[in-house]
């Protein structure tokens, strides 16, 4: 059977005759642009939708960070003025550090636990089907879910954690409810909660490593944790660089598990940037206000990631 494709006669052509290289290339440009078209017909509307899902927002945000407007009168352009006093601002400042001290404890523990769980899970043993997907569960989890669990878990009066301490004779804290402890705790249930992704990444990595290196290791006398750093660890740092980025991004971003526990007490000790921004645009009704701490937390998050980025392509650690 003849494999080569037959090009349809170009206009004017005699039929039968054979079509010169510019005629095939015009009528290759035609399919092709056919071709887009049709590609653009289906993907178009998904598109428009996305596009006016969030590009509209970002650029209504924007505006709305130039401006003084309490939902209900007119808006007021005062410029940059909303940044500046951001500067100024105490609350806003607590906030980022709060932020970045969540962060400090989510983000790496996030990713050893991920990386641990994903090595115990690369094996073949009984019931491996039933601990991967035990696993997964909390991540599939509501935040309102995980707040209740974390209320129930760390309740200074009647949470199952002091409960236990009672037991053991040891003194009781105050958890949820001591300013000092509070971002603790939300980070250990956002580690709960969030943990399934890296282990799910990592497992997939490890996956990915061809056998035939970690055997190479071991035939020539490498120990297991030899093996790991030497061969294992140097493969899956692109992955590490990924979810070390992905990680940080969703740090800066907590709201929903601060919101259904804490509501950013006590004393404002898990008042996070997302909620500050929250609580001045719907609560105080400062839009503009609000706005402006968005767009500065999207510049942190946008300079954070490009760092991390260049920085991982200079050390050969491409991991997009």
């Amino acid at each position: 059977m003849d494999d080569t494709t037959t090009l349809p006669a170009a206009p004017g052509s005699t039929p039968g005759s054979t079509p010169d290289a510019a005629t095939k290339r015009r009528v290759r440009r035609l399919l092709g642009m056919k071709s887009a078209v049709t590609g653009w017909g289906f993907v178009a509307p998904a598109t428009i939708i996305i596009l006016g899902l969030s590009i509209f927002p970002a650029g209504w945000a924007f505006l709305l960070s130039l401006q003084s407007w309490d939902g209900f009168s007119a808006a007021t352009f005062v410029g940059g003025a909303n940044y500046a006093e951001l500067i100024t601002d105490a609350d806003f400042w607590n906030a980022v550090r709060n932020t970045f001290g969540y962060t400090v404890l989510f983000v790496p523990a996030s990713v050893l636990l991920g990386l641990f769980l994903a090595v115990a899970l690369n094996r073949r043993i009984r019931l491996m089907g039933f601990y991967r997907t035990a696993i997964f569960v909390p991540f599939v989890a509501s935040a309102a879910s995980t707040g209740i669990l974390s209320t129930y878990l760390f309740s200074p009066q009647f949470g199952l954690v002091n409960n236990v301490l009672r037991v053991l004779h040891l003194p009781q804290q105050g958890w949820l409810d001591d300013p000092h402890q509070a971002m603790l705790v939300i980070a250990i249930m956002s580690l709960w909660g969030s943990a399934a992704f890296t282990t799910v990444i990592y497992l997939a990595a490890l996956q990915d490593i061809p056998t035939e290196l970690i055997e190479a290791a071991r035939i020539d006398g490498a120990s297991p944790w030899q093996a790991f750093w030497r061969v294992i660890w140097p493969q899956l740092a692109p992955v590490t660089m990924f979810v070390a980025i992905w990680q940080t991004i969703e740090a800066v971003q907590l709201f929903d598990l601060v919101y259904t526990t804490t509501r950013g007490g006590p004393l404002d000790a898990t008042k996070t940037i997302v909620y500050f921004l929250y609580e001045k645009a719907f609560h105080t009704l400062q839009f503009g206000y609000g706005s402006a701490a968005a767009y500065a937390l999207f510049a942190v998050t946008l300079i954070i990631t490009i760092g991390v980025v260049v920085y991982s392509r200079r050390k050969g650690l491409e991991a997009f």
